[in-house]
């Protein structure tokens, strides 16, 4: 196990708007970071990163924590494993304690798997380098398409044995379960049990996600095998879907960011050739159609993608479909092409950084102009496919969101194609009511499925929602202001020498942690809400044993959920600061410290709380006494009348601590 120490080190050196920014994209944003979240599909950035809490939000999908917690989260990582990519990150030494057996035995069936894919890499890498079959067929291969060893090195390149099961003989020999190397597609086993590697006689690809976890491979075959597909690639499985995934992606995201533009090609070596060129921020969608999750990965990183096609017209006309998917995507896309008879790999080989650079910053052109050129050299003269070209553009226009691009691109087209501007506007019109109708549809489909269950829970939800709005301001005062000494006002009855009831007012001096623990434990009320009270009772442990508590440094000992939860507090929309709850209660305040009106609204949370409390017993009372019972009906009503009493109090109290701020 990972000492305390090595803990406690990784989290005070690690930044969360460093790590975070090498899988997105952030702005600044006053002295926060945004983005648009990693989680979901959105245009408008939600997600949101505090350098000073060292925290994150993302308001499209409810996540939010620290930095191991984003870890664990966008990348499925154990919270050990997130430990060991931060201390890597940041050259952090790990100091462990002697690890038990049944710790090992708790690895769940995910990690399983990754741990399967990652020492498939590096035994292919082994085997490519060290022995003479992989050395005399897979490193000459690789020599031969011009790779450098760093090149090799840095994409850990490999190669499988042509022997039907070099590898899984090993990696079982080395314990890895069988189940495994299946559910990962590395090993085969047919009906009569025995079992043979799937990539056999191939050079291997690693694919990486994002953050460099490995989580399958391409493999080339080297033979003319006319029945063997000359690349083949990792099944579907819980780690590798091949639509979400980008190859090239880990190697090329810092670059992508960094020069906000991404270059797609098609296969791996194009990717390999044009990094060892000097052109890093590259990435390839495997041979596969491009998918709206694998723009939506790019789209993280930048808003800019520059495609890059061969000379191959036929090729030209399948890919050009993918171009309006990254429009759909709010991005911009320009294309480049190569001269005929070259791929981005070929061409990398021949020019040098200089001339390639030179190259593709001058021949990538707006994605109109290069499908107005393409199709008007199949329209010809030909009048009628020129009309179908020109609807050909506005269907791809139509897929903008943006108006004003939109606008633009249509004057665009009718300058190129020499056609009135209100006929493409009109065209354009019916284009977007058709996706408008086909929308509609499918929301009235959404929402009769959602009305079923509506009604339902409708008027639970209300209830819990009163009393989860309670506890969480309680929990909000604890995380934001616990430490604050200040003034509370007790009021209770004290009787004169005559036997009079007065009310008596003294000020007390405490913490707020303090007043808060008390009222509750004085009415002895524990929160609904198990992950609630859970929180509540560590926070207050930590009060009571920390003098110089600090949020931050509270958050990175949290588990997940509390972590999670607590960031969630701070971040949403600085909704639970004491400005956030002014303004939600109309409250402005004349003449009086902001700190009078803080002890002022713990106090009437409090009270509040024990007011839906008594509502809620007394409704408990009257739906289970026994009507039959006369004497139990009048018992009944007087614990009632006393509640009653107790509840005019409290909202006399409420009434008298609202009216010293309004």
């Amino acid at each position: 196990m990972i000492t305390r120490e090595t803990i406690d080190k990784v989290f005070e050196t690690a930044r969360v708007e460093e790590v975070i920014g090498d899988f997105v994209q952030l702005k600044r944003a006053g002295s926060n970071y945004k983005g648009l979240s990693p989680f979901s599909d959105e245009r408008s950035p939600s997600f949101m990163v505090s350098p000073v809490k060292q925290i994150w939000k993302d308001f499209s999908s409810g996540k939010g924590g620290s930095v191991v917690t984003f870890l664990m989260e966008h990348e499925h990582f154990t919270y050990p494993e997130a430990i060991r990519f931060l201390a890597n990150k940041y050259n952090i030494e790990i100091e462990e304690t002697e690890v038990s057996q049944e710790d090992k035995i708790e690895a769940n069936e995910k990690e399983s798997m990754y741990l399967v894919s990652e020492f498939a890499k590096t035994y292919f890498h082994e085997t490519l380098l060290n022995s003479e079959e992989g050395k005399a067929i897979g490193l000459s291969y690789f020599k031969e398409r011009g790779f450098t060893n760093e090149t090799i090195t840095k994409f850990g390149l490999g190669y499988s044995p042509e022997t039907w099961d070099a590898f899984t003989k090993e990696a079982l020999a080395k314990g890895y379960q069988l189940e495994f190397l299946e559910k990962v597609g590395l090993t085969i086993t047919r009906e009569d049990g025995k079992h043979f590697d799937r990539f056999k006689g191939r050079v291997m690809f690693p694919i990486q996600s994002l953050s460099g976890r490995n989580l399958g491979f391409g493999g080339r075959i080297l033979t003319n095998e006319k029945k063997a597909a000359k690349y083949l690639n990792s099944p579907e499985s819980d780690i590798y879907h091949k639509s979400k995934v980008l190859y090239g992606i880990f190697h090329a995201k810092q670059a992508i960011a960094k020069l906000n533009n991404c270059y797609l090609v098609e296969g791996y070596t194009d990717v390999i050739q044009m990094h060892q060129a000097g052109i890093e921020n590259v990435v390839a969608s495997s041979g596969t159609a491009l998918t709206p999750d694998q723009i939506r990965l790019i789209n993280r990183l930048t808003k800019n993608i520059t495609v890059l096609f061969d000379g191959d017209a036929a090729g030209l006309r399948a890919s050009i479909r993918g171009i309006d998917l990254i429009l759909e995507e709010g991005m911009n896309v320009k294309v480049c092409t190569f001269p005929d008879g070259d791929d981005p790999d070929s061409f990398a080989r021949k020019k040098s950084y200089e001339d390639l650079v030179f190259y593709l910053e001058n021949n990538a052109k707006d994605f109109i102009q290069f499908k107005a050129s393409l199709l008007m050299n199949e329209a010809n003269d030909d009048p009628i496919k020129k009309a179908e070209l020109i609807r050909d553009m506005v269907v791809s226009i139509s897929k903008i969101p943006d108006r004003i691009k939109r606008e633009i691109y249509i004057q665009e087209t009718a300058r190129i194609m020499d056609i009135s501007e209100q006929v493409l506007l009109n065209t354009l019109a019916q284009l977007v009511q058709k996706d408008i109708s086909e929308a509609g549809k499918k929301l009235k489909t959404e929402q009769k499925a959602f009305e079923v269950v509506k009604h339902d829970v409708e008027v639970s939800r209300k209830k819990l929602d009163i009393l989860s709005s309670l506890e969480i301001s309680i929990i909000s005062m604890l995380v934001l202001y616990g430490n604050l000494e200040t003034d509370f006002e007790n009021i209770y009855i004290n009787f004169d020498e005559e036997g009079n009831e007065v009310e008596v007012k003294e000020k007390i001096k405490c913490k707020i942690s303090e007043r808060i623990f008390l009222s509750l434990q004085e009415d002895e009320i524990s929160f609904t809400n198990p992950l609630f009270q859970e929180i509540y009772n560590d926070l207050i442990h930590n009060y009571v044993n920390n003098s110089g508590f600090d949020i931050v440094t509270y958050m990175n000992t949290l588990e997940e959920a509390h972590s999670s939860f607590i960031s969630n507090l701070i971040m949403e929309n600085e909704r639970y600061t004491l400005a956030g709850w002014l303004e939600k209660k109309q409250v402005f305040v004349k003449e009086k410290e902001s700190e009078e009106v803080l002890t002022n609204l713990v106090t009437e949370t409090l009270i509040s709380l024990r007011e839906y409390l008594i509502n809620k017993l007394i409704v408990d009372l009257m739906q289970n006494y026994n009507s039959e019972a006369e004497n139990d009906l009048e018992e009944v009503k007087a614990t009632i009348n006393d509640y009653n009493k107790l509840k005019v109090s409290l909202t006399n109290k409420i009434g008298r601590i609202r009216s010293t701020y309004l």
